[in-house]
């Protein structure tokens, strides 16, 4: 039995991130079911609020005991002004055991301590923000400490038809992976909206133009559905978007609602895990456009989120990320580029939608089904 540690990013301290969640679980439960001893690990970042950060540390305890994983969840915060890393369950010497114990660390924390990454047998870097990675590390504006396996969700990465540097690294391929049986096929035609859940706002990019130039972009969901905020005035299919807003996002809510748009706080749909998978699997499908760094790069990324809508049997109409080799665009899936390609892939699920229902649930067994592509990472990553 091998022992394998996934090392996650900032989930610790997002209690209201549900779906942030689900990311590093879908790795985790199907690590186990394919017989690894499992152990999730994170460096837990405190706020300024003592209690607010306590409150947290208790959630995702108790979401990851929900789970399965009671007693194996190994925290740490980083020491500041060169302090010692402190471990939050009292001694270094249970986690850095386990650590030296384990057969693989699978890190999705692009930050780690190289005396972490000392510790196991083998170590593999995560990539779930293709093109965007390759570029700060090209860029230097990330150092990623070397590993021993490098894996990718996205498609071109390390292929000829990337638009950003490979990092003299060989990339591994693999998709985003559901667990099947955490998320099954929902028969509810009953379901009106198309929906998505994202953050409006977000972070800008620093680009290197090809003049050499630097130039900072806004990489959020608020440009990105900028080209099709229009929608629901071409269509009669009730869409819906579950945003995280700022208190003081009204008027950008007014907007989306002038325009037809559904909106609902983001906090609503994603409160626990729970929920958030109860939110999906009640939608009629998913409607998202992608970030524009997806776009830029031509990543042919395909989101977590999405293959969690395939999988519940939702159909998932969503912007054309670059060309692919397996995501289809009219069988559970439709990839746009324009507003009246939208329009249309709304229109043509829903005339026959039981059978793009089907056709996505086929696709999430085919190309996500996490058995597959954590037997991926172990045949790589331990060979």
């Amino acid at each position: 039995m091998a022992t394998v540690i996934v090392s996650s990013y900032e989930v610790a301290s997002f209690p209201e991130g549900g779906g942030h969640f689900w990311v590093y679980m879908q790795y985790l439960h199907a690590l186990r079911r394919a017989g690894c001893d499992v152990y999730w690990m994170e460096e837990f970042r405190p706020g300024r609020d003592a209690a607010a950060d306590e409150r947290a540390l208790g959630v995702f305890l108790e979401r990851a005991s929900d789970f399965g994983f009671a007693g194996r969840v190994l925290l740490y915060a980083a020491g500041g002004d060169g302090a010692a890393r402190r471990w939050l369950d009292g001694s270094a010497a249970r986690p850095e055991a386990i650590l030296r114990r384990a057969d693989l660390l699978l890190n999705f924390h692009y930050a780690i301590g190289p005396d972490l990454l000392a510790l196991p047998k083998r170590t593999a870097l995560v990539d779930i923000d293709p093109g965007l990675l390759q570029h700060w590390i090209g860029a230097g504006q990330i150092a990623v400490q070397p590993h021993d396996v490098y894996f990718t969700i996205g498609e071109t990465v390390g292929t000829p038809a990337a638009r950003f540097p490979d990092c003299g690294v060989t990339w591994v391929h693999i998709t985003p992976p559901v667990c099947l049986d955490l998320w099954p096929y929902v028969d509810d035609p009953g379901c009106e909206a198309f929906t998505t859940v994202a953050n409006w706002w977000g972070k800008w990019i620093r680009v290197i133009e090809e003049d050499g130039s630097e130039v900072l972009h806004e990489n959020t969901k608020r440009v990105a559905f900028a080209p099709f905020v229009d929608l629901p005035r071409h269509t009669a299919q009730p869409l819906e978007l579950a945003l995280y807003l700022a208190d003081d996002d009204a008027d950008q809510r007014r907007m989306l609602e002038t325009r037809g748009w559904r909106i609902r706080h983001s906090r609503h749909v994603t409160a626990t895990p729970q929920v958030y998978r109860t939110y999906i699997q009640r939608s009629r499908g998913e409607f998202s456009a992608a970030k524009p760094s997806c776009i830029r790069f031509q990543n042919a990324w395909v989101s977590d989120r999405t293959v969690c809508y395939l999988a519940s049997g939702r159909p998932a109409v969503v912007q054309d990320t670059g060309p692919s080799a397996f995501l289809p665009n009219g069988e559970g899936m439709f990839r746009f580029t324009t507003l009246a390609e939208a329009a249309a892939a709304l229109e043509a699920v829903n005339a026959d939608y039981e059978r793009h229902c089907l056709a996505a649930r086929a696709l999430a067994e085919t190309h996500f089904d996490s058995r597959k592509v954590v037997e991926r990472i172990l045949d790589a990553a331990l060979a």
